[in-house]
């Protein structure tokens, strides 16, 4: 069981993130017993944040005390604003309006859902699929305990981002809050758990938590190479797993093969040395290892739809 909990706490960024807790902006914990417990923490964005934005689903099985069965969601999301002045009606920007308001703070958010089994059991279906994954967890009847990780997909972040930035208060908060993670929870086991799978099991050598702990560890190897481009070849080596497995086990985890997920993540980060840090676009292609700067310009207008130097034209 430790070694269970040591790869949930790595997979969306939970080592990045205890190390952004001297630029806490705000916390926020809040508890219903038999209901849905959450937690949300703030934090201003580091210069040189690159961890990809993470979802991941714990599904915790203790038999038939269901006072130790849960469900957890946990997201780490990156690129949103906290503002100091938003139920104050700010005449600088009005909340988002503008990239020059003072008082908005890009952060990095951790934000987390417990869910008790009384309250999933609202949702079950008095006619039960023995087949239906996401079923059998909502009923708590699945017997096995496991964690499914992606990135975040764009339902799930826009109800994120409503559910962090919204202006409800008193009663109609409570009715706002209630429905959001009823949002959220079925974003997220339908995309985690799938639409149409009838069972939740990892390929034949993923069942050993050390190559999981090793595809895992691939990532991390990615993120810390940004400007310094990893062949899979060297990156399996670095990991000690085949090739073969190290690229169908990255698609099976992470939702994404290894070329899209690294691709993407430096043309995150060009899209902020270029906007934020002012860079020009000969010293970003430099900075992420491109030989060419027409290669890079390709492959940024590929990911963005838009030219590096469109994007220094600030409004």
């Amino acid at each position: 069981m430790k070694k269970q909990a040591a790869i949930t706490e790595k997979v969306p960024a939970t080592e990045e993130i205890a190390s952004l807790q001297n630029l806490l902006l705000q916390a926020i914990q809040k508890s219903v017993p038999g209901s849905v417990s959450y937690e949300v923490k703030r934090y201003r964005r580091p210069l040189d944040w690159a961890s990809a934005d993470m979802a991941l689903l714990s599904y915790r099985y203790q038999g038939n005390n269901n006072d130790e069965n849960r469900l957890e969601l946990k997201f780490c999301v990156s690129g949103n604003f906290y503002c100091r002045e938003k139920h104050l009606e700010c005449d600088l920007c009005k909340f988002n309006a503008s990239r020059s308001c003072v008082e908005k703070i890009e952060t990095v958010d951790w934000i987390s859902f417990t869910y008790s089994p009384g309250y999933l059991m609202q949702f079950a279906k008095a006619q039960r699929n023995e087949n239906a994954l996401t079923e059998n967890v909502i009923n708590f009847s699945h017997h096995h305990s496991f964690d499914v990780s992606s990135p975040l997909n764009t339902k799930t972040r826009t109800a994120l981002d409503a559910f962090l930035n919204h202006n409800y208060t008193d009663t109609r908060e409570n009715i706002f809050i209630n429905a959001q993670t009823q949002i959220i929870l079925l974003y997220a086991t339908e995309s985690m758990l799938g639409k149409n799978e009838n069972d939740h099991r990892f390929s034949k050598f993923l069942q050993l938590e050390e190559d999981r702990e090793k595809i895992i560890r691939a990532r991390e190897i990615l993120l810390d190479h940004i400007g310094h481009p990893l062949t899979i070849k060297a990156l399996s080596r670095k990991v000690a797993i085949n090739e073969c497995y190290l690229k169908k086990g990255f698609k099976e985890i992470f939702g994404t093969t290894i070329f899209d997920f690294y691709q993407g993540q430096r043309m995150e980060h060009a899209k902020y040395l270029l906007y934020e840090k002012g860079m020009t676009v000969t010293e970003v292609s430099a900075s992420l290892g491109y030989s060419s700067i027409s290669h890079f310009s390709t492959a940024f207008k590929k990911h963005t739809g838009l030219k590096p130097c469109e994007l220094l034209v600030k409004p």
